[in-house]
Order: structure tokens, then C-alpha cells, then sequence
């Protein structure tokens, strides 16, 4: 067997890394939310794996729903066309919202889950990003929220992927250009 370990370049944030920056901002969310019940909405696939260790951190109570877009295909970048291919499920008129997102890039994508989740009337907004590249944006896009900023490098691991690969590394890590060109 070929291990997934043979395709990355460098990892950016190891185990320890990933779980010392979750807890952190299981913090600020936990402190934010004292006394609020909000709607965790994690954006898939990617954000599974990150939200599942968030929500485990958190100390308030929550609910949890999911939001399934396509914005990628194969490719290695935003292509900025976004598809619904799974709505969320919880009414959240008048609700807290925290959008859980695994990557911004462009921040097209985001831009239009905040659009669309915004159609529904929430109280409130937050977005909780644990990858934000800030060089490759397109738009101004804000968040409270923010694991780690990294420059444009293209990653995988810890629920992002390549063509639906790589997803359980439990790591993030920068994927040999070889790969993907």
C-alpha cells in the first residue's frame, strides 16, 4: 500500500498544533456563547472533522447542522460557482449562527453561504474559519474566528482534500505539486 504520508511536501500543523488552536477557540466561542444555545452550521465535506473536535471543546450548549456546497470540482481553487447539495435542516429563524468553514480561499464561497444563511434570518452571524489564505482572496471577507492564517499553498489533511483524497490525514500538510498538475 502507497502511503498518503509519500504525497506531502510539508506538514504546516501537526496533531498538537491543530488540537491546542481547536481548544483555543472552543474558548472564545464557549465565552461568547455563555447563556446562548447557537446553531453550529459546518460547511461539507471539509469542515466535518474540525467542527467534531470544536463542538467536543465547547462548553455552552449547541446545535449542530450541516450545510453541503460545491465550489471546487477537481481542481485546486474556488472556481466561485457554488452549488447547495445539502440544506441545513434546523429552523434558525432568530437564531445564533456559527458558520464552521475549513478553508477560505477566495472568499467567494463564503460569501455566499453568509448570503444564503442570512436568507434565513438569523439573529446573528459568526464564521469560524481553521484556514484562512489571506493572498488568494477576492473579496474582503471578515470572520471572528480564524485557526491559522497560511499563505497560497495548496492543502490537505485534517478533512480537506485533493479529488476526495487525503481527507484523514490527521495532519495538515502541503500536497506535492506532482499531484495535482
Amino acid at each position: 500500500m502507497i502511503s498518503m504520508n509519500c504525497d506531502i511536501s510539508e506538514v504546516l500543523f501537526n496533531e498538537h498544533k491543530l488540537q491546542d488552536r481547536i481548544r483555543e477557540l472552543a474558548q472564545q466561542i464557549t465565552a461568547d456563547y455563555q447563556d446562548k444555545n447557537p446553531v453550529i452550521i459546518s460547511i461539507l465535506k471539509g469542515g466535518f472533522v474540525f467542527m467534531a473536535d470544536l463542538i467536543r471543546s465547547i462548553t455552552t450548549p449547541i446545535e449542530i447542522d450541516f450545510l453541503a456546497i460545491s465550489s471546487y470540482g477537481s481542481g485546486t481553487s474556488s472556481s466561485g460557482v457554488v452549488k447547495i447539495k445539502k440544506d441545513i435542516d434546523i429552523d434558525i429563524t432568530g437564531r445564533e449562527v456559527i458558520i464552521v468553514e475549513d478553508i477560505v480561499d477566495s472568499g467567494l464561497s463564503l460569501q455566499y453561504i453568509r448570503d444564503y444563511i442570512n436568507k434565513h434570518k438569523p439573529a446573528s452571524i459568526k464564521v469560524c474559519v481553521l484556514l484562512d489564505k489571506p493572498k488568494a482572496h477576492k473579496i474582503d471577507v471578515k470572520f471572528e474566528y480564524v485557526g491559522f492564517n497560511i499563505g497560497t499553498e495548496f492543502v490537505v489533511g485534517y478533512g480537506l482534500d485533493y479529488n476526495e483524497k487525503y481527507r484523514n490525514l490527521p495532519y495538515i500538510g502541503i500536497l506535492k505539486k506532482e499531484i495535482y498538475s
